[in-house]
């Protein structure tokens, strides 16, 4: 049984008029336990909106999302979302930012103050738990940030062009870093980003979006070894896939530019 099972997901959104923006049409698709999957597509693909819809943020307006064969029906805790923002609470410590989903869940502060730390560790801030966002960098407040999603412990981490704000030597780091902190946890990732190299890198296989209204145009496995390193992206192989997916979406994104949408 699959781990995350999309089946039929449709939406879309009302428009000023009064009329109907389809943004998804008839997604299906499986996802394994433990499985790094990245989704890339022109802007307005529907990205975004998939992520939400398996989160339960959003009700899709056709089809089900499973979780090991049970339907996702509200948001909660088998499912965390990172945003592409780091959303931290500016009058918060490093620790109480990352505590805070366990502290709405209920979970008493010195469980969750436990557990907080070991991920704080194994983003590789434990000594910086007593900083505040204003005094910590873009990378590192995305770590804090991935450290809160994966403090509840949820089976499948969505993640929303985590690393779009940051520069790009650090945004290659935080790839190095996202690609060791998946092969600890096991968890199971759902990435979005515009970055094709960066899908390419990250994922067992990239799931290519059509344009809007988005169809799952292709999935290509990533027959990369791991761990993978920067320099791979140099070589041949990595390139070949860069090209191909690529090529797939070209055209969709000149057309976007060239209408002023992105």
């Amino acid at each position: 049984m699959a781990k995350l099972s999309l089946a039929g997901i449709s939406h879309t959104y009302p428009t000023p008029d009064g009329g109907q923006l389809a943004v998804l049409k008839d997604i299906s698709l499986q996802i394994e336990a433990g499985e790094f999957i990245s989704v890339i597509g022109a802007s307005g693909s529907g990205k975004t909106t998939l992520l939400r819809i398996i989160a339960r943020l959003i009700k899709p307006t056709a089809g089900e999302v499973f979780i090991d064969g049970l339907p996702v029906v509200k948001p909660g805790g088998r499912a965390s979302f990172v945003f592409q923002q780091d959303a931290l609470w500016p009058w918060r410590s490093v620790l109480a930012n990352a505590t805070y989903g366990l502290e709405i869940a209920g979970v008493p502060q010195s469980e969750a103050q436990a557990r907080a730390r070991k991920y704080l560790q194994l983003v590789g801030l434990g000594d910086y738990e007593r900083y505040y966002p204003h005094q910590l960098s873009g990378g590192m407040r995305q770590r804090v940030n991935l450290a809160r999603a994966l403090t509840v412990d949820p089976d499948i981490l969505l993640m929303d062009e985590p690393f779009a704000a940051l520069d790009a030597q650090t945004r290659e780091l935080m790839q190095l870093e996202l690609a060791r902190i998946w092969q600890e946890t096991g968890k199971t990732i759902v990435f979005v980003t515009h970055q094709i190299d960066e899908a390419v890198f990250l994922a067992d296989r990239v799931v290519t979006m059509s344009a809007r209204p988005g169809t799952v145009r292709a999935i290509t496995p990533i027959a990369l070894g791991r761990p993978r390193n920067i320099r791979d992206k140099r070589g041949d192989a990595f390139q070949a896939y860069v090209g191909t997916l690529w090529d797939m979406i070209e055209s969709e994104v000149i057309k976007d530019f060239r209408a002023g949408t992105v």
